[in-house]
């Protein structure tokens, strides 16, 4: 039997919650969890282990930079190794935001074990930042319409109040700036279709360059020669594709520690890119969570791929044959899973 090609997507920041509490366990005894738990041992932090084997949910302990960058990296990392490849073919990689370190590591630029080391330092090196946050603002409403004309009014009013694009969600957008500025913004916004903006808690200005010091900091502590050429084509939060043979380590290195860190990530680019370039027959979101799924959803809508244009057709698929397989889902997980 042929197998099926999937476009890998890695999610980033706020996808690791009370739901998701436990969920590495599944992996107890993993060479690479154990790795993993080792590294942050040496490093005097709590290990990944314990971090999810805890009684309860905590944002003071899980939702933190410096916690949630490497339980999120884990999720993912493992996921995608428990994907069936004797069925699925990857024929690309993307990620979103944070995610982004977790694909390069799927897209083997970097090793599993140096992915995680970006991903925990960066979990601390986000937190050097100027003042400011992020804003999350729904372009569409119940039914997942497009409307490119709110989505130029948005920025439009953004830039009048001082910030700025941060992640473009396609059917979402953050905006990311000072806290003044972002409460300014979310009353000077035009009538929405879908929720009231919202605040992301804990998240700082990313993809923005009040980043600079974070930036700084991953250029100094986290080399060039951990990258290398990725295995399989890599999608970044521009769209561009990093092919392989075709690709200078060093400029992949550049892009990750300045230009991911200080410029807006395209998320519905890359994802668009992804299903134009290589029409995957799957899309898989590994974990941790499906909270990322939604955005996706939109996307696909925005595109009206496989005739998905609207919210009610994407159920249709979903239900009948799902496109979008969620691994952090029980439901779907066993549709990607390797049974060994």
């Amino acid at each position: 039997m042929a197998k099926q090609s999937v476009l890998i997507v890695c999610p980033g920041r706020g996808t690791y919650g009370a739901a998701e509490l436990g969920s590495l366990a599944r992996y107890a005894g993993h060479h690479d969890l154990a790795r993993f738990d080792a590294m942050r041992a040496e490093a005097g932090a709590p290990t990944i282990s314990e971090l999810d084997g805890t009684a309860s949910f905590s944002a003071a302990m899980h939702a933190v930079g410096s916690n949630a960058a490497p339980l999120i990296y884990a999720a993912g990392w493992l996921d995608f190794l428990s994907l069936d490849h004797d069925r699925f073919n990857v024929v690309a990689v993307t990620g979103n935001s944070m995610g982004w370190y977790t694909a390069l590591a799927c897209a083997g630029a970097v090793s599993g074990e140096h992915g995680f080391a970006i991903a925990d330092a960066m979990g601390t090196h986000s937190g050097r930042h100027g003042d400011g946050g992020q804003l999350l603002v729904s372009l569409v409403g119940e039914d997942w319409r497009f409307d490119p004309a709110l989505r130029a009014e948005v920025l439009d009013r953004a830039v009048r109040h001082d910030t700025l694009l941060s992640i473009d969600l396609g059917g979402m957008l953050v905006l990311a700036g000072e806290a003044s500025a972002l409460t300014a913004l979310a009353r000077a916004l035009p009538a929405l279709p879908g929720r009231a903006p919202m605040k992301l808690a804990g998240h700082g200005p990313f993809h923005t360059p009040l980043m600079s010091e974070s930036s700084r900091a991953a250029l100094e502590t986290l080399p060039t020669t951990w990258f290398g050429q990725p295995q399989v084509p890599l999608i970044d939060g521009t769209g561009r594709i990093w092919h392989r043979h075709a690709t200078d380590p060093a400029a992949l290195h550049g892009y990750t520690f300045i230009d991911q860190i200080l410029q807006p990530y395209d998320f519905a680019a890359a994802v668009s890119v992804g299903l134009k370039e290589f029409a995957p027959d799957r899309i898989v979101l590994i974990g941790p969570g499906d909270t990322l799924g939604g955005a996706i959803g939109q996307i696909l809508v925005r595109e009206g791929w496989l005739g998905m244009r609207d919210k009610a057709a994407f159920a249709q698929q979903q239900a009948s044959d799902p496109f979008l397989i969620a691994m952090g889902r029980e439901d779907q997980r066993a549709l990607a899973q390797s049974a060994g």
